[in-house]
């Protein structure tokens, strides 16, 4: 994997020159319960041999991505990126997707599982590290939008933080979850009344961490010529589908931006979502697959 490609997708280190000048940032149009978005449940993921492990070079400085489960512990500052990233491919290899649950670090494994804790207030979030970075002192972590939404941290730019990597015992023993904010008293739980929610998609899918790589059947709702129309779209599909939002990609195949969600696991899943679509959002989707 190229430097050019492991750096694609986290907005502290060097990027290639991108398509437009806009700064990063959030969305245009902020959704209103991002921060009601489902919590990751981690699982046990082969950890990748090569490609994003690689040792590197940014900046002058050498980095050697750590290749076993280990645990990791750290504290430092945590920065975000989003809307001037999302749909690119992070070192991964993934979509990136400000509305997902991930996260960019320097050398823990790709992938890893890795708790965040703010500091300042003790929220905490459950992120999946598919990318490299952040390239700024002081920093531990760059984490995505919606993640950082999660934390309280989003308004402020960086925040300081605790993270730790959630080893393959602690997540096949279900440890990861006891005795933590993500695993609140089923007491004080049952009490508070429910949030009000937007229409959300049928789909297993709700808690996915990440965008993963393309193959597979997808939704396709719009195929435009500007990249900002495709995102006045998704800030749409923010307010009326919001359940949709994690499945969201955004593909440049010249001379189009094509706005698709996906992948589904079956034709049957994708065209039930697309039927969801075309009634809520009175678009005419159609279903492709991708080889």
């Amino acid at each position: 994997m190229t430097l050019a490609l492991v750096l694609s997708g986290c907005a502290s280190g060097p990027k290639s020159p991108p398509p437009s000048p806009q700064r990063d940032g959030p969305p245009l149009s902020v959704p209103p319960n991002i921060a009601d978005l489902p919590e990751v449940v981690p699982q046990i993921e082969p950890i990748r041999q090569g490609g994003p492990n690689k040792p590197y070079v940014v900046l002058g400085q050498s980095y050697e991505p750590l290749q076993g489960d280990v645990e990791w512990s750290e504290k430092g500052g945590a920065s975000w990126y989003g809307n001037k990233f999302h749909g690119r491919r992070t070192a991964s290899g993934e979509l990136y997707s400000m509305f997902g649950l991930t996260a960019a670090h320097k050398t823990l494994p790709i992938p890893s599982y890795v708790r965040v804790r703010n500091v300042r207030n003790g929220k905490e979030v459950i992120v999946r590290v598919n990318d490299r970075g952040p390239f700024h002192p002081g920093r531990v972590i760059d984490l995505s939008y919606a993640a950082a939404v999660k934390l309280d941290i989003a308004a402020h730019g960086v925040g300081q933080v605790e993270i730790a990597r959630l080893t393959f015992d602690e997540i096949r023993s279900g440890a990861w979850q006891r005795g933590t904010v993500l695993d609140p008293d089923p007491t004080s739980l049952a009490a508070q009344p429910a949030p009000a929610r937007a229409p959300s998609l049928d789909t297993s899918a709700t808690a996915r961490a990440h965008t993963p790589a393309s193959r597979g059947f997808w939704v396709q709702l719009a195929a435009l010529s500007r990249r900002d129309g495709v995102d006045k779209l998704q800030q749409r599909i923010a307010d009326q589908l919001s359940g949709l939002l994690p499945l969201l990609a955004v593909f440049h195949e010249s001379p189009h931006y094509k706005l698709q969600a996906g992948p589904f696991a079956s034709k049957q899943e994708a065209q039930q979502a697309a039927r969801q679509v075309r009634e809520t959002l009175q678009l005419q989707p159609m279903v492709i697959e991708r080889r």
